[in-house]
């Protein structure tokens, strides 16, 4: 049962809740989220444009890797928003402009991605129930309190104590091209998402027949991997910084607002920040209300952290490079 704290905790975050609904704040812009698409499909063909005007000499060929790797990684975000439910306020828009974004932009399935990705939301940081943590133990210990489970019962999968210095070789350049890259496919067949693959297979098909008029098949498959070495670093070191830090065990069936505030954290506010990380580095913001549209994120904050200060909760926000280091320490 819920002590009186709990519960007392548990009332005043439904009346924050209530405030925000009746504040609009979780109603979305949708001239920002334009833009916003906008911006990714500028990126998109100015990385093209690059190679058709200067060339495929080294200079311009990294150059238009750069833009694609951040055409990618910018969709990720994008794509993040609507698999919310954030960018338009009936559901069936967000499901229909996810799959083209997530399908055709970066070809990868919107089905996946809502599995996977519902369950860290309900569960973050809480081991077997969150699935960004199945890298627990097979490749890294996790969290103080599961690496000091590792050691009592004596399992050995990895060299643990090196696992600052190969997380730089498994973790950001190897999750996206190695890993996911084919995972997703796998991940379709098996479970018959067939309109998902379909909308997979329009990205490939644009990105391989539109490069293969400046570029010999060799350049191209090069290309197509910088762009996801890249993207995979981007991405890994982005979605770590806010979690991997933080407490990690298993469930304790605590309630939402303490389960969200003990696996999360923040990343100062800038433009550059924001921009990078695709506003998540208000991670404690976006955990405490998923549907909630970027956007408005910096709005909530302060009413945020007076809850967090009544109750004894830390609120942790720091430096985008402190955060990174969080990460390996």
């Amino acid at each position: 049962m819920l002590c009186s704290p709990q519960k007392m905790l548990i009332e005043d975050f439904r009346q924050l809740r209530a405030t925000v609904e009746k504040m609009g704040l979780l109603n979305p812009n949708r001239l920002f989220f334009f833009l916003y698409l906008i911006h990714i499909l500028l990126l998109d063909v100015a990385a093209w444009l690059n190679l058709w005007y200067f060339g495929s000499s080294w200079v311009p060929f990294l150059f238009s890797g750069l833009l694609l790797a951040t055409v990618q990684a910018q969709a990720g975000w994008l794509q993040h928003d609507l698999g919310h439910l954030s960018v338009f306020g009936k559901s069936k828009w967000n499901h229909w402009v996810h799959r083209f974004v997530i399908g055709h932009l970066k070809g990868a399935p919107a089905s996946w991605w809502n599995h996977w990705h519902f369950q860290h939301h309900a569960k973050p940081n809480c081991f077997r129930k969150d699935p960004d943590l199945n890298m627990h133990p097979l490749f890294f210990a996790l969290g103080k309190k599961l690496s000091v489970e590792l050691g009592i019962k004596k399992k050995k999968f990895m060299p643990y104590n090196h696992q600052h210095k190969y997380y730089f070789i498994l973790g950001p350049p190897a999750l996206v091209p190695f890993y996911l890259q084919w995972y997703v496919f796998y991940f379709v067949v098996q479970r018959k998402q067939w309109v998902d693959l379909a909308w997979m297979v329009t990205f490939y098909i644009r990105f391989f027949l539109t490069y293969s008029f400046l570029l010999e098949l060799k350049s191209l498959f090069v290309l197509f991997f910088m762009l996801r070495f890249l993207e995979s670093h981007w991405f890994v070191w982005v979605t770590q910084m806010n979690h991997i830090p933080m407490n990690i065990d298993y469930d304790k069936n605590m309630e939402w607002f303490s389960t969200q505030l003990q696996a999360t954290c923040n990343v100062h506010q800038s433009f550059f920040n924001d921009w990078f990380s695709g506003h998540l580095n208000f991670q404690i913001e976006h955990h405490l209300f998923p549907t909630m549209p970027r956007h408005n994120f910096w709005k909530v904050t302060p009413l945020v952290k007076p809850l967090c200060a009544k109750y004894g909760i830390e609120y942790q926000s720091k430096p985008l490079l402190t955060a990174f280091a969080d990460i390996v320490q």
